[in-house]
């Protein structure tokens, strides 16, 4: 398993072309381990990869990272069969899912080279708006929030909690649901 994982990732420092960042301000200030994480996170390879193995049901639903770097994370959820309930709208857990991945990837991103973390999500809440009957996008814009927790937590065993806001929206860019996702930090060594 361990040689697969070292191959995949070799595989995709190699496809670099395979994920297009349009500006150079997109990996601006990010250490060499963060533009791994978002390489394999927006080259969908290594994202079904990563997810086949960390959180399946992501793969099952059809959620894609769509963007990420320092400052935001954007995720889809399509209107599909897989995620379509009885009442013709998307699923709330599945709502749900794409919102805690476009925080927790954002959080994946800044803890990726900066030292070792232990992150969990210990509160979240959701206000649905409207019912959700198109393709969603989840977008976070915390990024420089995470950045500043991060560098408050000096010493092993410090710990600190932040509250993520998440906004999903259809299409047209009509808004149809808040979440607050609130994430625990731990440092666990420099």
């Amino acid at each position: 398993m361990a040689i697969l994982a070292t191959v995949f990732l070799s595989c995709a420092q190699d496809k670099q072309k395979a994920v297009k960042i349009k500006s150079p301000s997109v990996t601006k200030g990010m250490n060499n381990q963060q533009q791994r994480v978002q390489r394999a996170l927006l080259w969908p390879p290594g994202f079904i990869w990563y997810m086949a193995r960390k959180l399946p049901s992501v793969l099952f639903w059809g959620i894609r990272v769509v963007q990420l770097n320092v400052n935001q994370c954007r995720t889809r959820l399509p209107f599909t069969w897989r995620t379509k309930n009885p009442f013709r709208s998307i699923y709330f857990s599945a709502l749900c899912g794409a919102a805690e991945l476009a925080s927790g990837a954002l959080c994946l991103l800044h803890t990726s080279g900066a030292g070792s973390y232990s992150m969990l999500v210990t509160a979240f809440e959701a206000e649905f708006v409207k019912k959700a009957t198109q393709t969603v996008t989840m977008e976070c814009l915390d990024g420089h929030r995470i950045q500043e927790a991060l560098q408050a937590l000096e010493h092993p065993g410090d710990t600190c909690l932040l509250r993520m806001t998440v906004c999903g929206r259809h299409p047209d860019g009509e808004t149809l649901a808040h979440f607050s996702i609130t994430w625990s930090f731990k440092r666990k060594h420099s």
